[in-house]
């Protein structure tokens, strides 16, 4: 109850909405209030080239299963992409990195040496657990 009389609360005189532009004086979005990855969303590519760089394996296999299929018939990329799928489902122990050698051989790349190949291998990864933690938690008893 106020009786008519002035609160003794002070009220702050700034408005209660701001006026935030999203751009700098250069048209250039601001980081502080848009964030830094905003920036790398809206530019797109660079090159044209690097959208079809990006996807060039997918393209490189689609286009073997097309030929397959126009010069073996249907039966040729169905079994391929079977065996590709039962690749994926063999597998070790959660702890053990894959090699995916049977996926390399079915792909045709067992006699390339890639970047991969190299600086991939399981002796340089960044995390290692324990075994026994690490195959708990894989069948959910963690």
């Amino acid at each position: 109850q106020s009786f008519g009389l002035p609160s003794i609360i002070p009220k702050p005189v700034v408005p209660e909405q701001f006026d935030v532009k999203n751009e700098t004086n250069y048209d250039l979005p601001n980081p502080m209030v848009s964030g830094l990855s905003s920036i790398r969303q809206s530019v797109g590519f660079a090159h044209p080239l690097e959208a079809s760089e990006r996807n060039y394996k997918k393209n490189q296999d689609r286009m073997n299963m097309i030929l397959l299929r126009n010069t073996q018939g249907l039966h040729a990329p169905l079994r391929i992409a079977m065996e590709l799928k039962a690749t994926e489902s063999i597998g070790r122990l959660p702890f053990l990195s894959s090699s995916n050698v049977m996926r390399d051989i079915l792909l045709g790349k067992d006699q390339n040496i890639e970047f991969e190949d190299v600086f991939n291998t399981s002796e340089f990864r960044e995390q290692m657990g324990q075994p026994h933690a690490v195959v708990e938690n894989h069948l959910g008893l963690l």
